[in-house]
């Protein structure tokens, strides 16, 4: 493979991976349209390639088999911004969810807040485990699942306990953190 010839024309690249997938054909000519293109997704379009034609679901036992053990904790989930690629941020804007300048967010259920006596806009604490704690954050209401939470990563790390993972996968709880929010203490910091 002649990395450096690709690297040089990025369109070399694109011709290589419309040779291998059919939906790319033309390419390189797509691309330049305004506003790019869209791949057929047949689910998207509500076609079910199944033998009934209909979509099938599978209902995968033990999802709920670690409940949170306190019945006021939420579930975290780490995420990540627009701009950011890993643990690399490029920029403090995540147009996604409409953030601008800042990640020191924590997005819930308009509900869970209510039930808290929080509201959007409200500085909270979220603890996890005995001694990991991130202060001062910004209640953001969002269109999140009630019971959940979403902040971003890495700066949530701190609540994320190591020893806990999945034994099949080795990955960390990034994904079903339990933790209580309150408000925050007055004068606290990350």
């Amino acid at each position: 493979m002649n990395w450096a010839e690709l690297v040089g024309d990025y369109a070399r690249i694109r011709d290589a991976i419309e040779a291998v997938f059919p939906e790319f054909e033309d390419f390189n000519l797509r691309i330049a349209t305004p506003g790019g293109f869209r791949l057929y997704v047949a689910a998207s379009e509500r076609e079910w390639r199944t033998p009934g034609k209909k979509a099938n679901f599978l209902v995968y036992p033990g999802l709920q088999e670690d409940p949170p053990a306190d019945d006021a904790a939420l579930l975290l989930t780490t995420i990540r911004s627009h701009d950011q690629y890993n643990t690399t941020l490029y920029g403090l804007n995540d147009r996604y969810r409409g953030i601008t300048g800042r990640r020191d967010i924590v997005f819930v259920n308009e509900r869970d807040l209510a039930q808290r006596g929080l509201k959007h806009g409200d500085r909270v604490d979220i603890a996890a485990t005995p001694g990991r704690v991130m202060r001062n954050l910004t209640a953001v209401a969002h269109d999140i699942a009630e019971g959940s939470v979403a902040a971003y990563y890495p700066e949530a790390n701190v609540l994320i306990d190591l020893d806990h993972y999945d034994v099949k996968s080795g990955t960390p709880s990034y994904k079903s953190t339990p933790v209580l929010i309150h408000a925050a203490r007055s004068g606290s910091s990350n």
